[in-house]
């Protein structure tokens, strides 16, 4: 069996295992019950400002989703020829699993209230009260940040590995780690109510998305090890050269535009004019990275 047809029929298991996880779960809470479903919202009624911000906010978040592409230009580009396949349908796959998981569950735990400044407990899969225009963005805008915390382990595992491995763990980030840490600094959880000043304060996700991505992927790396053929048998670092460094270049251009998003979309306020501040530091920060 080719590699085409093990993916798919991975990517269908998948699929058909988090649709029967949805039924399941409907049943049960139909069953109870315990469904309350909203009316249609609308939306009507709000403010000009409102709209703006809306606008504003939606457009960051294409932005942030747009990084997406972006790191699997990169990460294709570094790695050899033959594992390019292999590493874009992971990027891919992290923002499907992840739109389904979060949607489901993981805005419920990292939004849904709070018990004991540990999690969410209401708002399982945007029924009833959730079913509405202003948690329905907040949901959107969290959401890109969880693919993003869950694609930056592609690289930090790539060519080493398996692809049914990286399903379970874009999982796992989507559902429990980053919902319950995000919890913990934006939802209301113990770390945000720290009797120190403001408590943890965390803008544009520096620890909620990029620490938590950065961490799973140094503990990924650290348990598979090196890339087979990375060094001799004297111990001595080989270069792999990537095959493709118009495919990186593009990659780190894409994902520069949708920093843009990242940073000033974080006011959350189109009326916030230190958006050009925010833009102009992001731009000047990659700039003397590249350096």
């Amino acid at each position: 069996m080719d590699l085409r047809s093990k993916v798919m029929r991975i990517v269908i298991r998948v699929g058909l295992t988090l649709g029967l996880v949805c039924l399941l779960w409907l049943v049960w809470v139909a069953m109870k019950g315990s469904i309350a479903l909203a009316a249609d919202p609308t939306g009507i009624g709000g403010t000009a400002d409102a709209a703006i911000d809306y606008v504003w906010i939606l457009v960051c978040a294409f932005l942030v989703m747009f990084m997406q592409p972006g790191f699997a230009m990169l990460e294709a580009g570094f790695c050899r020829a033959k594992n390019a396949t292999n590493l874009m349908t992971k990027n891919l796959m992290d923002f499907v699993i992840g739109s389904l998981t979060f949607f489901l569950v993981g805005y419920a735990i990292m939004m849904g209230g709070d018990w004991h400044g540990l999690w969410g407990t209401e708002g399982w899969l945007m029924l009833g009260d959730y079913y509405d225009v202003d948690l329905y963005l907040n949901m959107f805008w969290m959401l890109v940040f969880c693919a993003t915390a869950a694609t930056i382990v592609a690289g930090a595992v790539a060519e080493r590995l398996k692809f049914k491995a990286y399903l379970i763990y874009s999982v796992v980030v989507s559902a429990i780690i980053y919902p319950i840490y995000g919890h913990w600094v934006w939802g209301g959880g113990w770390l945000s109510t720290l009797p120190f000043g403001l408590g943890a304060l965390d803008f544009a996700g520096s620890g909620v998305v990029h620490a938590i991505g950065g961490l799973v992927g140094l503990a990924g790396a650290m348990v598979l090890g090196p890339r087979f053929g990375k060094y001799d048998r004297n111990g001595k670092p080989q270069a792999i050269p990537g095959h493709s460094i118009t495919l990186a270049t593009l990659g780190v251009f894409i994902l520069w535009f949708g920093w843009f998003g990242f940073n000033p979309g974080s006011t959350c306020n189109a009326h916030h004019l230190r958006i050009s501040v925010i833009a102009v530091n992001t731009n000047l920060a990659a700039a003397a990275a590249a350096l």
